[in-house]
């Protein structure tokens, strides 16, 4: 049975996926949660137990993140088909996390994850067992690092630092990501290799 129809077989029995753990790394948009996933890839490389996911957006790709790019019909088709073990919508795009995860968690793999605190409740009632990281900094800084991008108009980026959604339980981790990404990125890396 391939990753999509597992997905679609677990969730359509009401069983939350598991044995494995979930992590969300979710915060406000210029938080760094990109550069600081890639910091802990990196340094936790050897450890075959630990999965980064690649997200699914509705954007095209682009240098500043490695992601599935999906159109919009796709992204449907596979809310559609119960392709994606989790799937939301923020900041006028549609994100997933594709079937590999929900392979990797019913191997017992712990997968890491960029995710969205819209969607860490959803996740509870899909996952069997989820730890959430909160990647932050103060809201100037994360207007510059969004305005450099170069993705978002200037109203788009007031639009980003508007959306709050809250989280549905406080953090595991809370990382403030304000001096360096080795910093700001050991803490996550050590977070997540000391997770069995």
């Amino acid at each position: 049975m391939n990753g999509e129809a597992v997905v679609a077989q677990a969730l359509d029995a009401g069983e939350k996926l598991g044995p494995g753990l979930l992590v969300l790394v979710v915060g406000p948009s210029g938080a760094g949660k990109d550069t600081l996933l890639a910091y802990a890839r990196a340094r936790l490389a050897e450890r075959t137990d630990l999965r980064f996911a690649r997200r699914r957006i509705t954007r095209p790709a682009d240098a500043t993140e490695n992601h599935i790019p999906l159109d919009e019909r796709d992204f449907a088709q596979g809310v559609a088909l119960g392709s994606f073990p989790l799937y939301w919508r923020a900041n006028g795009l549609s994100y997933a996390l594709g079937a590999e995860v929900a392979e990797d968690i019913l191997a017992g793999c712990t997968v890491v994850a960029n995710g969205s605190r819209a969607a860490v409740s959803e996740a509870r009632r899909r996952f069997a067992r989820v730890k959430t990281v909160h990647v932050t900094a103060p809201v100037e800084m994360l207007a510059a690092r969004i305005a450099a991008r170069g993705r978002e108009s200037a109203q788009d980026v007031l639009a980003r630092l508007k959306r709050e959604p809250a989280l549905d339980a406080p953090p595991d981790l809370t990382v403030l990501n304000v001096g360096t990404v080795e910093t700001a990125g050991a803490a996550l890396a050590d977070f997540l290799g000391g997770l069995g």
